[in-house]
């Protein structure tokens, strides 16, 4: 009897629908692209955790901290540490992060 091959499989997330795993990073390929991303963001009202997660998001579609580190002038400790999930980044890592993402914060009337 001759035995049945076996493959290691990876483990997927198991969705109810069958739909592939949506992550937004795919979708951010250019400054107009995370700009409208962020502004979604402060639509809703200034989430702080929200916002960090999202700065999260944009960091990795433009090629992660390592990347984000060198554009910033910052290490890729100080940034993941700003951006974790109880991350408390100051008004100044967020412009340098926003900053090196090819967009910036403006204000308008509500």
């Amino acid at each position: 009897m001759a035995k049945a091959k076996t493959t290691k499989t990876k483990a997927k997330a198991k969705n109810p629908l069958g739909l592939a795993p949506y992550d937004p990073a795919d979708y951010l390929r250019t400054p107009k692209e995370v700009a409208m991303y962020l502004e979604a963001f402060f639509e809703d009202g200034v989430d702080h955790e929200a916002l960090v997660h999202a700065l999260g998001v944009v960091a990795r579609a433009r090629g992660g901290m390592s990347k984000l580190a060198k554009e910033t002038g910052m290490s890729r400790q100080g940034l993941y540490k700003a951006i974790a999930k109880d991350g408390n980044p100051s008004f100044e890592t967020v412009m340098k992060i926003v900053g090196a993402f090819g967009v910036r914060l403006s204000a308008q009337a509500a």
